[in-house]
């Protein structure tokens, strides 16, 4: 039984990993974005390669929260 216990994440570790993993998934598509808007001022473009970068960390979080989440 004690077993059980200890094999498990408490609410507030799955909450802060949670979290890193979504600070390390938004941050990349916010700053691209703000960056390409700054720099070719047109907010299309901005916004499609923000999009972009996004779903490319997306595909990178499942690795990331395999890591992050097993608890060993």
């Amino acid at each position: 039984m004690s077993d059980n216990k200890k094999s498990k994440l408490s609410i507030s570790q799955i909450a802060l990993r949670g979290t890193i993993i979504a600070v390390i998934v938004t941050v990349p598509s916010i700053i691209s974005f703000i960056i390409t808007w700054k720099i070719l001022d047109n907010l299309l473009y901005a916004a499609i390669l923000g999009a972009i970068i996004h779903f490319i960390a997306m595909g990178f979080s499942l690795k990331i929260s395999k890591k992050i989440l097993a608890k060993k």
